[in-house]
């Protein structure tokens, strides 16, 4: 079966994040197309980059990072939730995405933004980024707006319209993730 990983991109106390995220593997797991199981960068302890060689050399040396390319490299694509930090991604997933590289290969990826204007502008750091990684980054996004889905800023309240979003982008991510199957195979 198709394996969808929904990577929670912020560690910061207090996070908005940890709301949406488990919103989105609440409305995921109630599918049969894949199994979607949530990441949370806090269980991985992160640290800077600390590798000697460049990711695209895959000589990993450290625990934590053979530990976090494991979990990613077992994944046929993902869903990140990201907030927007001062017009783009959390340095915290910007940080566990530089980890790895070949891991990310040849998988597809969507998008769950949050922000002052739905957290567009950190997806949009995000789409170059992943295609770096030769990543398939489905067009359908879910973007959150602090001012309309959340209450006082840290309530999560999707509108009723944001579930259809979600559902459209998890159809794309799990549609992309079984096409590019071939490519991982090889």
């Amino acid at each position: 079966m198709t394996k969808i990983g929904i990577i929670l991109g912020s560690t910061r106390p207090g996070r908005n994040g940890e709301a949406v995220a488990r919103w989105v593997h609440d409305v995921a797991k109630q599918r049969s197309d894949a199994q979607f199981d949530l990441i949370d960068l806090l269980d991985y302890k992160l640290p800077h980059l600390d590798e000697a060689y460049p990711p695209s050399m895959g000589q990993y040396s450290q625990p934590h990072t053979l530990r976090w390319a494991e979990t990613i490299a077992s994944y046929d694509g993902f869903v990140m939730v990201t907030p927007e930090y001062n017009h783009s991604t959390s340095g915290a997933l910007k940080n566990a995405i530089d980890f790895l590289y070949s891991e990310w290969n040849n998988k597809a990826v969507a998008f769950v933004s949050y922000g002052s204007v739905g957290g567009t502008r950190a997806v949009e750091h995000l789409r170059l980024i992943a295609g770096e990684l030769q990543m398939a980054d489905v067009r359908s996004q879910v973007a959150l707006s602090l001012f309309t889905d959340f209450e006082n800023f840290s309530v999560f309240k999707p509108g009723d319209h944001q579930r259809d979003t979600l559902n459209v982008t998890l159809d794309q991510v799990v549609a992309w993730s079984k096409a590019l199957a071939p490519l991982r195979q090889s």
